[in-house]
């Protein structure tokens, strides 16, 4: 499998966009620093943390990921669903930041 760039594998983006909620954006601001990504399905670890160097030149201390199961919803009287995803929680140093 060759390597385009660090955030693409493949065929497949590794960063799909960065979890912008209110419990992510405390998180970000605290002493350590954690930011949280929604990821591919196939992403690992290693992986994660070279496309975080690369779009964001930080190095992540450590990479945690949570997946979330699809959840049914109703919605104006229809059935539907959620879709599962996939997130990473990238743990950054002390004084280090994501500037976007």
């Amino acid at each position: 499998m060759s390597k385009i760039s660090n955030t693409i594998k493949g065929d497949r983006v590794v960063l799909s966009r960065p979890r912008v909620t209110e419990k992510a954006t405390f998180l970000s601001g605290a002493k350590s620093p954690v930011y949280t990504f929604e990821v591919s399905p196939e992403a690992t670890k290693p992986e994660i943390i070279k496309a975080v160097l690369a779009k964001y030149k930080v190095k992540a201390v450590k990479v945690n990921i949570v997946t979330l199961p699809a959840k049914a919803v109703i919605m104006r009287g229809r059935k539907g669903h959620q879709p599962a995803i996939k997130k990473a929680l990238v743990f950054l140093k002390a004084g280090e930041k994501i500037e976007s």
